[in-house]
């Protein structure tokens, strides 16, 4: 497993002083305000960033990082993408980061019947979608207790689907 996590992408500045305003890629805009320190990706290496201050603003993050003063400072980091070091969160055991399971495939909890592959998450404001690549296409499952039997971060995402969701399959 991956020890830095995509969590944000840098998106513009805010105002003269610094502050960068981040799209948090986290469960939610908190968790990432919460984070101490970020990362940037460099040539494979993370490279910390202290983040001195942080608040969620209309559901961004504005973030000030150590030695960021200045607008010029802070437009160096428009576009970039942010990681978090994963001992830094606390997730639960119930739960698993979305990193961890794309790519994983989804099988049917009964019959043992694969249906395809994680390809993405997409988050939405009722519950997760996911986007599996099956053999003649994309299919769209919602990521719900009442489909997902169980997920192993090594064997598979299992799936109860209801009847029709992967007919084609």
């Amino acid at each position: 497993m991956k020890q830095y996590l995509s969590c944000a992408r840098a998106v513009n500045t805010h105002g003269v002083a610094g502050l960068i305003k981040l799209e948090s890629w986290c469960d939610s805009p908190k968790v990432l305000a919460d984070i101490k320190t970020l990362y940037l990706e460099k040539g494979g290496e993370y490279i910390p960033k202290k983040v001195e201050k942080s608040s969620v603003f209309k559901n961004m993050v504005l973030c000030k990082l150590e030695g960021c003063n200045t607008f010029e400072d802070a437009i160096l980091f428009k576009n970039q993408i942010f990681y978090c070091d994963r001992s830094d969160l606390d997730i639960g055991e119930d739960k698993v980061f979305i990193e961890d399971i794309i790519g994983l495939e989804v099988i049917n909890a009964d019959t043992k019947k694969v249906y395809g592959v994680l390809e993405n998450v997409i988050n939405n404001p009722a519950n997760d979608i996911y986007e599996i690549k099956t053999p003649t296409g994309i299919a769209y499952m919602p990521a719900v207790n009442e489909f997902i039997a169980s997920i192993d971060t090594e064997k598979g995402i299992f799936v109860r689907p209801i009847e029709g969701m992967f007919d084609e399959i």
